[in-house]
């Protein structure tokens, strides 16, 4: 690769976000906010004109605190009004095609009293900065260093509010987070000061709660970088051994990029006058295995392509451009075209330039001049009350709405002494406020209460929205219009909305059941694809042609050879089209059936199911998808051979019609159903299942009754480990992450990495018809899903095997000497026993022990539908019904007899997208053409 491919090709950060080359334009002072810290439009016009070629725009430092502005003109997040003006930035840089990165401080000492109001700026401790006429600052109390970091967390959440694609904490520049760091300005005596140790303790709790913001609030795409500065003159002052050692600290707890903030990229130590070796190079050779991971980012003196090269060439893995940016908006198209600049702006051009006043007199700029536009109304204004059912209660909810907006929830009645809930039903509250919209995550450990709030939600903006369609004369009963209707809010149905929106059609999203999610929630494994940049950056070589032979012969090769082929070879678009929606898969396991690691996951290890609902719903509420819940379709419609609307029914058993171009059916398989599973399997009777109790076939039904054709419905997977109590599936990633399965006396009996309906007949053949999934700490750590399962109590745990042999009724001899047996042939990379060849990762040692008592249950029904390779529905005779289209597990065809672990996932998002886009396609061509009827 040429250093010019090297520098202009895409770059893959720690979290899986993609930058389009290694180049950003670095955070740089404007001074061209407003009084009170809000945007000007100059300044949105400055940022739009340098977005587009450049990777990523740093937004100048925006003070997170009344008093932490330490310039004038200083753009502020220390509001929630401040929110929209800085949504103009991020949006304008995002429309060019770069990422958007706020920079987030606080001025500390270095903030002149004139600049707020004359009061006294707050430091670490009451020690004036080192500068002439610097006043004194005070002394920040324990309480208010609390108070500050919650200040740190609320600018992260405005920034993701506003759209931003991340932020950078500004730890350098002698601000208020170097300022905790350094001996010289905090000479404190409590936990917050005296030792490195406490000193790093600020700089740590603000990284700490812009991840929790982040994960409340943004994708898993959300950047997070730190900005540091490597020395100080002072004497006592951070020196490089200090940066160091909290650059450490701040990596263990996960970074995106760090920013070295020096005047020239390749500057030497300002302490050890006599070393000429760039600190970078020492940073490079002194940095740990961890800190190595995350990317370094350098500045200062980049003007031209050589500079980038150099700075690439002595460690750093992407470049920040400053003053260049200034003077050529259009920078990193320049370089790209070879041509060679001179650091000057020819002083006719600050217009065309779009360089606000402010900054054209800044010194720096000053110094290189030569003479040569709310959302529309919706709602009712009001305050509607709804009376919902959690699994206790029967909750009254107030909801006050303003013409396009929540205002307030408040919990009229209900266990109003309950502690734990009255703070669950808060933060629920806080959530949906916070976010605009009802469609937010529940609260973890009080879902049916987050589910119910949620419901009273949508049920006062339901009225609301009709109350308002009354009074403006409108008849609320009329006919609505879509180009697409959605039946189904599992993934398939979400991405098939998501992608109809995005090529430009009006969508609406049915569903019957109280919240959105479908069957997808209960997912877990991840999502299959060959050929990925994932599996590139680790090293895993795949292709699609190994992984279509090995779905083909997981499904028995019965499945649909052109379904197949299309699922594969869309595959890792698919799991790009999720990445571009912030919804990174780049963790990478494997399951049984896979001979290579190409499960893609969350980088947590988590379930995936309920991480990729959670980042479909932000992308559906983003859009402003219209959604109507606990609403049944009871016919689809059709005119003149065509698809024309389907007839509702919803919770308050109203009747509606919705006339519609195009209907999508992604309602998912009927496993939950046991009279119909029975009906095509009767050997399946008794069995439960792991599906929601929404699974029922619905969506089969309505299409069989316009003549659609159904096929494979006998084939129905049972999943191996499912924990019989609760219908608890316990994720085929904990087997891939390297669990053993054992009988009741403690022995293996089968290749756990087999298909599962191999698996599952195994368990079942067992006398006990049950068995026990065992695994240890080292899994545990690795896959999220378990602490789940240790949470809902469905494990058993011992700090030894011979004490879990114990607690679950082992032959602790059997148990133990099955472990080594195990533990050797993982040594050797050979099980001699059952020919295990996938997920020998560790041997099974590391304390404590961990086992879940497993026996098959109802999974996956592969049968459904007939569709073609367009998601076109077809009828008996194999002919479009014109109109329908389906996706997910209420078609069949696609994985034949049996379906491989991490194939659903990826199924309900490949042909959800490709739902969604022939939908669109076809509603567009309508428009152009309204007489034309074509599929």
């Amino acid at each position: 690769m040429t250093s010019y491919e090297q520098i202009l090709s895409p770059y893959t950060l720690p979290n899986g976000a993609a930058l389009k080359n290694r180049l950003l334009m670095a955070p740089m002072t404007t001074c061209s906010g407003y009084f009170d810290g809000t945007v000007s439009q100059e300044l949105v016009e400055y940022y739009r004109a340098r977005a587009g070629s450049v990777g990523a725009i740093i937004v100048e430092c925006c003070f997170i605190d009344p008093l932490g502005p330490a310039f004038p003109g200083a753009i502020g997040i220390d509001n929630d009004k401040k929110v929209a003006g800085l949504a103009k930035i991020a949006n304008a840089i995002k429309a060019e095609g770069s990422k958007a990165i706020l920079q987030i401080y606080h001025g500390g000492r270095m903030v002149d009293p004139l600049l707020i109001g004359g009061r006294t700026p707050v430091a670490p401790s009451a020690l004036a900065a080192p500068r002439e006429g610097a006043a004194t600052p005070s002394m920040l109390s324990n309480d208010e260093v609390s108070a500050l970091i919650a200040q740190f967390g609320d600018a992260v959440r405005r920034a993701i509010q506003a759209g931003f694609d991340g932020v950078e904490i500004h730890g350098a520049n002698t601000y208020l987070i170097q300022q905790f760091f350094s001996p010289n300005s905090n000479q404190r005596k409590d936990e917050w000061g005296g030792s490195r140790e406490n000193r790093a303790r600020f700089p740590l709790a603000v990284l700490d709660i812009t991840h929790r913001m982040a994960r409340q609030y943004a994708d898993d795409a959300f950047i997070i970088g730190y900005r540091f500065s490597p020395e100080e003159l002072e004497v006592p002052g951070i020196r490089f051994d200090d940066t160091l050692f909290l650059l450490e600290k701040l990596a263990a707890c996960g970074l995106d990029y760090l920013h070295f903030s020096i005047g020239t990229s390749l500057r030497a130590s300002i302490i050890n006058t006599s070393d000429p070796t760039p600190l970078i190079k020492k940073y490079v050779e002194r940095r740990s295995q961890t800190l190595a991971q995350i990317p370094i980012m350098g500045v200062g003196g980049v003007v031209n392509m050589t500079d980038v090269q150099c700075g690439l060439d002595n460690g750093y893995d992407l470049m920040a451009v400053g003053r260049a940016c200034i003077a050529y908006p259009d920078w990193t198209a320049r370089i790209a075209r070879g041509e060679t600049l001179e650091l000057f702006i020819d002083s006719t051009q600050q217009e065309a330039l779009k360089i606000p006043e402010p900054l054209w007199r800044f010194s720096l700029v000053e110094a290189m001049i030569r003479d040569l536009s709310m959302t529309a109304a919706k709602f009712k204004p009001g305050v509607f009350v709804e009376k919902v059912q959690d699994d206790a209660h029967e909750l009254t909810i107030s909801v006050s709405l303003e013409t396009d907006r929540l205002t307030d929830i408040e919990l009229s009645a209900g266990p109003l002494d309950d502690v734990e809930f009255t703070s669950s039903f808060s933060e629920i509250r806080s959530r949906i406020l916070n976010a605009n919209t009802p469609h937010v995550d529940a609260i973890s450990g009080a879902t049916s209460q987050s589910e119910a709030v949620k419901k009273a939600v949508v049920k006062a903006m339901a009225k609301s929205s009709k109350a308002r369609r009354e009074e403006e004369g409108n008849d609320a009963d009329a006919a609505k219009s879509y180009d697409v209707v959605v039946i189904g809010s599992g993934g398939a149905g979400l991405a098939a909305a998501i992608q109809a929106h995005d090529d430009g059609a009006s969508v609406l999203i049915v569903e019957k059941m109280p919240t959105l999610g479908g069957n997808t929630l209960k997912a877990s494994a991840g999502m299959n694809a060959a050929e990925t940049r994932f599996q590139r950056a680790r090293g895993i070589e795949d292709s699609k042609e190994l992984f279509y032979q090995e779905s083909l012969k997981g499904g028995h090769n019965k499945n649909n050879p052109q379904l197949l082929r299309r699922f594969v070879m869309n595959a890792p678009l698919a799991i790009e089209w999720l990445a571009d929606r912030g919804i990174m898969l780049n963790d990478i396991t494997t399951t049984g059936g896979m001979s290579i690691d190409r499960t893609h996951r969350p980088r947590d290890g988590s379930a995936v199911g309920g991480y990729l609902i959670s980042g479909l719903v932000r992308n559906v509420t983003r859009r402003g998808i219209d959604v109507m819940l606990e609403t049944s379709v009871e016919e689809i419609l059709r005119q003149d051979g065509e698809v024309c609307g389907v007839r509702l029914l919803t919770d308050e058993q109203d009747e509606l019609t919705i006339e519609a171009k195009n209907v999508i059916v992604a309602t998912g398989g009927f496993s939950a159903n046991s009279e119909m599973v029975v009906k095509y399997r009767p050997d399946l009777a008794g069995f439960v299942t792991t599906n929601h109790k929404g699974a029922t076939g619905g969506g089969i039904a309505l299409l069989e009754r316009i003549g659609a054709g159904t096929v494979d419905m006998g084939e129905i997977q049972i999943h191996p480990t499912v924990e019989q109590s609760n219908s608890y599936l316990i994720s085929e990633s904990i087997r891939g992450g390297g669990a053993i399965l054992v009988n009741q006396q403690g022995a293996r009996f089968f290749n756990e990495m087999e298909t599962r309906d191999k698996v599952s007949a195994a368990i079942i053949a067992l006398e006990e018809k049950y068995a026990w999934i065992v695994f240890d700490e080292q899994v545990r750590a690795k896959n999220k899903a378990a602490d789940e399962y240790i949470a809902r109590g469905l494990v058993t745990s011992a700090s030894s095997p011979r004490a879990l042999a114990e607690k679950v009724g082992f032959e602790s001899d059997v148990f133990l000497a099955t472990l080594e047996r195990y533990n050797d042939f993982v040594g050797r990379q050979c099980d001699e026993d059952f020919g295990r060849t996938t997920a020998l990762r560790s041997p099974v040692n590391a304390g404590p022990f961990y086992a879940i008592q497993i026996a098959p249950g109802v999974h996956h029904t592969m049968g459904g539908v007939t569709i073609n390779a367009r998601t076109e529905v077809l009828d008996r005779a194999n002919q479009p019904l014109t109109g329908a289209w389906a996706a997910g597990e209420v078609v069949g065809g696609i994985h034949g007899g049996n379906r491989i672990g991490g194939n659903a996932v990826a199924d309900i998002i490949i042909f959800g997208i490709l739902a969604g886009h022939h939908a669109a396609e076809r509603a567009n061509r309508l428009a152009i053409s309204p007489t034309r009827r074509a599929g």
